[in-house]
């Protein structure tokens, strides 16, 4: 899945050469043809992941190496040791096994290490059409007379700072793809890499260091529109802090006093009437003049999508023999 969006961007962005491409993935050029002919954005099939026998002991096996590096280097108890251990208590698995989650347990050990004490952060400039960012947020409005709980999304270019926020009952695919395709649309195009929290609209699960089991339909929006996603550190909000500070600033910008407004879509007509003057009225900061000033030198840079994306979501449901189909609660 990440290897087709890889192929895609490369051709349809970067103007990649076939030959070039298949001497980096090490596909035949026949492959990569019929890849960007099909204009297949997802595969038909996934390969579910098998599980591993150490599952069950993973736990147990990470506390052990917890303590163990506590120890000085004569104290310790080996890889085989540790296997040994396991065995005991009941694993039936190969020694490789242990030994490879010992590597990676030390490898993600020493990069968490790197990074608190050193002090790694995502750089804070931003080259044009180089990135956005996107996040959620809570707040309140009035609409038809009552006061509504909505989820606001909200997309920032991270060069130019010109943001965008839309509002939503949920926190949904259908409707995490549809604050894209409107993100894009006012912000005038696609840049190349977006960045993303660890939100359950796109990523299933999260591993070991940056591992990420990123959602099917969310990479299949992903490969859609030809950019990069990148996901943060869990509870790591300073490396999107444009998009987080986007939020404090449009909650007094925008949301106090709680606006009012007959439904939900004369409300966002509001909410993307009032972002883009409040582009000219705020000053960029980093470089001369305003937001829209800035923004009006980064849009050329930015990719035009050739179409929205289709934003569905398939369920597989049973059929009762009162041929009644239970969905969200409903039936």
């Amino acid at each position: 899945m990440d290897l087709l969006s890889v192929i895609r961007r490369w051709s349809f962005r970067d103007r990649m050469p076939i030959r070039e491409i298949s001497r980096r993935t090490g596909l035949s050029r026949n492959t990569i043809r019929k890849y960007l002919r099909s204009e297949v954005v997802e595969p038909q099939f996934q390969v579910s992941g098998r599980p591993s026998k150490l599952d069950p002991f993973a736990e147990k096996l990470s506390g052990w190496l917890r303590t163990e590096a506590k120890k000085s280097r004569k104290q310790k108890r080996t890889v085989k040791r540790l296997h040994g251990d396991l065995v005991a208590l009941g694993y039936e698995g190969s020694y490789g096994r242990v030994a490879a989650f010992v590597r990676d347990w030390k490898s993600d050990r020493r990069v968490e290490q790197q990074t608190s004490g050193r002090g790694t952060f995502v750089p804070l400039i931003f080259q044009p059409g180089e990135a956005f960012q996107f996040d959620w947020s809570e707040d309140w409005a009035v609409l038809g007379g009552v006061r509504t709980k909505l989820q606001v999304a909200h997309s920032k270019l991270s060069h130019s700072r010109a943001f965008i926020q839309r509002a939503y009952p949920l926190q949904t695919h259908e409707m995490l793809f549809d604050a894209h395709v409107h993100a894009f649309r006012v912000l005038g195009g696609v840049p190349r890499r977006g960045i993303y929290d660890n939100m359950k609209t796109a990523v299933d699960r999260v591993g070991r260091g940056k591992e990420r089991q990123v959602n099917a339909r969310f990479t299949a929006m992903v490969s859609h529109y030809l950019f990069e996603a990148t996901f943060c550190n869990p509870a790591s909000g300073w490396e999107k802090g444009q998009v987080e500070k986007d939020v404090q600033d449009g909650r007094h910008r925008l949301w106090v006093p709680t606006p009012e407004a007959a439904d939900l879509d004369a409300l966002n007509a509001w909410l993307e009437a009032r972002c883009i003057s409040l582009w000219s009225e705020t000053a960029h900061g980093a470089l001369p003049g305003s937001i829209a000033d800035v923004w009006a030198d980064e849009a050329p840079t930015l990719m035009q999508p050739t179409r929205p994306f289709d934003g569905f979501i398939e369920y597989t449901k049973r059929v009762t023999p009162t041929c009644l189909v239970h969905f969200d609660r409903n039936r």
